[in-house]
């Protein structure tokens, strides 16, 4: 039976990114029963995802997002609608005053940027309270701490490994926190489940919990992967409740990016050629790895391929005059712009369409246009399987990016 993407594939362009509205709503649906349930607010983080064009979706179920730039916090004031919780590792003077004014929370990642940026907040939070705006509360400030514990397994998406440079260690922290300090801001997770993060919270309090009564509120930031199938969300809500229970005046937050848009969409490419050396098939696409699915060369990962079976054995050997067996390559001049193995169930044929699953959080912000390559097309395939095309790109958004 073809899935609605299926039956409306000959609507979409290629390469394309399809966020699937049902998908979404799903995880939407998940998140919202979990903060609800808890008693937790959660948040959309904009590193993972920022089509701004479906946040009105989004504005149903959540009320804030998380920055971490003047971008991001301009795109959660001046797009989603309300005021951003703002962590950079570093701010510039440059940047600042619009991060203030686009921001509710401003939490800091050393005490020498708090040090050097906090006056301005006090000076800023002064300025506006004769206003008497509800719209506009004053800027509470926060520090990033660092538990010095992680269950991440890969170094490169790890924030607590020895000499990170991510948060202050409970050794820096004095008895009593700076002036203006109302929360912390802990993230120690990536794609983790509930009892990662019950075991993390173990540490996290043993280091931390002395400074609690001195604190409004605690961000647990993201990687909690709520919406993944096997995720034990019960657990993750006992988990908060009692962590509540022990300190009732602390607002918990949590700032996943990847649950909201996990599994909620597709890259959709077609193969341009079909190319044999030493016995090796590459289906090249017109898509690329380094362009537009950078996490799998970084991290790396290979993602499903829809109606492939995924093939663990990437030697020339396994390659090697197997039948419907095919490396795919990406479209730029990097050698390594490729991936394998996949088995088909028949002979690729140029046209027909690759379609790499899950490929909506993070993809979709990191794209880059190397080689002059164009982002793909960003589109939303509604419920009753209208497709709306969000944006397409062309040669002025590559040359306006050399001016």
């Amino acid at each position: 039976m073809k899935s609605l993407l299926e039956k409306n594939i000959s609507c979409i362009p290629s390469p394309c990114y399809v966020m699937e509205e049902s998908l979404l709503r799903r995880n939407l649906d998940v998140i919202k029963r979990v903060a609800d349930s808890a008693g937790v607010e959660i948040i959309l983080a904009f590193k993972a995802f920022a089509l701004w064009k479906s946040f009105h979706i989004f504005r149903e179920y959540i009320n804030h997002t998380t920055a971490s730039s003047v971008y991001e916090a301009r795109l959660a004031y001046e797009e989603f609608g309300s005021l951003a919780h703002t962590y950079s590792p570093a701010y510039t003077e440059a940047d600042f005053q619009k991060i203030m004014e686009c921001s509710s929370h401003i939490t800091f990642n050393s005490m020498s940027q708090y040090e050097r940026f906090y006056p301005l907040v006090s000076a800023y939070n002064a300025s506006i309270a004769p206003s008497g705006l509800a719209s506009r509360p004053a800027v509470s400030c926060g520090l990033r701490v660092n538990p010095e514990y992680s269950e991440i397994e890969t170094e490169l998406y790890n924030p607590c490994a020895p000499g990170s440079r991510f948060g202050i260690l409970a050794s820096a922290l004095s008895e009593k926190l700076p002036e203006g300090v109302e929360g912390f801001h802990i993230h120690c997770h990536c794609e983790s489940g509930a009892d990662v993060f019950r075991r993390t919270l173990v540490h996290i309090e043993e280091k931390f919990a002395g400074w609690f009564p001195q604190l409004k509120w605690i961000n647990f930031g993201g990687g909690h992967l709520m919406t993944r199938k096997d995720y034990d969300t019960g657990l993750l809500i006992e988990t908060l409740r009692d962590f509540r229970s022990r300190y009732p005046w602390l607002r918990v937050i949590l700032e996943p990016g990847s649950a909201f848009a996990w599994q909620t969409g597709p890259l959709v490419t077609s193969v341009v050629d079909i190319v044999e050396n030493s016995g090796v098939r590459t289906a090249i696409i017109d898509a690329s790895f380094t362009c537009h699915m950078p996490d799998c060369l970084e991290m790396p990962y290979k993602p499903a391929v829809r109606g492939a079976e995924t093939l663990d054995d990437d030697s020339l050997e396994a390659a090697q005059n197997n039948e419907h067996v095919y490396r795919i390559g990406g479209n730029s001049c990097l050698s390594g712009d490729f991936m394998g193995l996949w088995k088909f169930d028949h002979e690729l044929k140029v046209g027909e369409n690759i379609i790499f699953e899950d490929m909506i959080h993070y993809t979709t912000v990191k794209t880059c246009m190397f080689n002059g390559i164009s982002h793909p097309s960003i589109g939303l395939l509604h419920v009753d399987g209208a497709f709306e095309l969000f944006r397409r790109f062309t040669y002025e958004d590559y040359r306006d990016r050399m001016d």
